[in-house]
Parts: structure tokens; C-alpha cells; sequence
């Protein structure tokens, strides 16, 4: 009889235990809730509304409960469109589990209302604002018009292009031949002068002038018709 009550008391633990150690194991949806947040932080950035899509986890995965699993992204990683985002676990047990995502981000961008001829300053009525998934465009997509206006794209667009920043010369704040204003300053000192552009260029742009006596000089264009110069 005392024979039976032991066997059937360690059947009873050894079921318990078994019981405790399948309660241990990693919840999978905690794993998608910590992708799901770290990529809506690393996204918060981005102008639209971010919508974070975590891929399938398997659910034969069989991990260690962690109680602090840290996402994070591999170099070279970006926080839209399609990515990958790691999740490990220090202790008790370490573990590193990678899962697939995707983020969309619904924004307004800027786009050609009417043909823009190269070269030529763009004002508002050639312009026009679309709504789309900003990821699923090329980097640097302009989502202002004052992004836009008053630059010149580099090369003759149709309508409806979609306008990036480094496809639009800076609106020009130097006009080649114009009288602009050399200035140069350091420790204890600065001086100023006379000089006339022999190219046009936009604010930050290098340019060269020319000074009264035929020196030329190369500096950087500034709002207001001056030159920067270091010397």
C-alpha cells in the first residue's frame, strides 16, 4: 500500500514538474509586443502615421521565459518598410531570435502639378501635395512645399513626379554678376569687402567672386548677397 502512495506521489511531481517547466517556455506574443514597440519608437520620427505589421513567429519556437527580451536592429537595419528586428534574452537563459516586420508610414509628399523645365524657379501652382506610403518612395521625398518652392529641379519633369531634395537646386541667394558681400571673420578680427559673383548659387553653395582687383577668391553663398570666406 505505502508502495503505491509513493508511486503515485511521484507521478504527481513528475507531472507538476513537467507542467512548471512548459510554463517557463517564451510567450510568443510578448516577442511580437516587443518588436511591435521598439519599431513604433524607431519610426516615431518619420512624418506620417506609422503602422507596424509583425510577421509570423513560429509557434514550435521553444525558448527560455525571459523576463526583460531586448529588441534591436542589426547594422545596416532601417525602421521602415521591410526589416528585420532581433529580440534576445541575457538571463537566466541566453537566446537571440530574429523576426521579420513591416512598417508603413501614410504621409503627404510633394509632387509636380504641371511639367517643370529644368533650371527654372518652382512656385506653389506647380505643385501639389499626394498622399501615399512614404517607404515605398525614394529617400529624401520633399513633404513641404516650402521644401520646394522657389528651387530648380536638375533635370525637365512631368506632372505627378514625385519631388526629392537632391534632385532640386538650391533657390539661388548669389546671381552670377551680382555685387555681393565678402566677409571673413575670426579670433579678434573681421573684415569685409566688395566683391562680384561669377557664378549663381544657393545658401550653403561654394562660389567664386571676384575682387576689385581681379583676385578671385572662393567662398560659401549666403542669404542677404554676402560670401563667406576663411582664411
Amino acid at each position: 500500500m505505502k508502495s503505491r502512495l509513493l508511486l503515485t506521489a511521484l507521478l504527481a511531481a513528475t507531472v507538476s514538474t513537467g507542467a512548471s517547466a512548459q510554463g517557463a517556455r517564451q510567450d510568443i506574443a510578448v516577442l511580437k509586443r516587443t518588436v511591435e514597440q521598439f519599431l513604433q519608437v524607431q519610426a516615431g520620427g518619420l512624418p506620417g502615421q506609422v503602422t507596424v505589421n509583425v510577421g509570423a513567429v513560429d509557434p514550435r519556437i521553444n525558448l527560455a521565459a525571459c523576463p526583460d527580451p531586448q529588441a534591436f536592429f542589426m547594422p545596416g537595419a532601417r525602421a521602415w518598410g521591410k526589416t528585420s528586428v532581433g529580440v534576445r534574452c541575457a538571463a537566466p537563459a541566453a537566446w537571440t531570435i530574429y523576426i521579420q516586420a513591416s512598417v508603413t508610414v501614410m504621409g503627404d509628399y510633394v509632387a509636380s502639378a504641371a511639367p517643370l523645365v529644368q533650371g527654372q524657379p518652382i512656385d506653389a501652382n506647380q505643385l501639389t501635395m499626394l498622399k501615399g506610403d512614404l517607404t515605398m518612395l525614394p529617400a529624401g521625398i520633399a513633404t513641404d512645399v516650402s521644401q520646394v518652392i522657389g528651387r530648380s529641379a536638375n533635370v525637365s519633369l512631368p506632372p505627378g513626379t514625385p519631388l526629392r531634395l537632391d534632385t532640386l537646386r538650391s533657390k539661388p541667394v548669389v546671381q552670377s554678376g551680382q555685387l555681393v558681400r565678402l566677409v571673413s571673420s575670426g579670433n579678434g578680427f573681421s573684415v569685409s569687402a566688395e566683391a562680384r559673383a561669377m557664378s549663381t548659387a544657393g545658401d550653403g553653395q561654394v562660389v567664386q567672386v571676384k575682387t576689385a582687383n581681379g583676385q578671385q577668391i572662393t567662398g560659401i553663398a549666403k542669404t542677404g548677397g554676402t560670401v563667406e570666406v576663411a582664411f
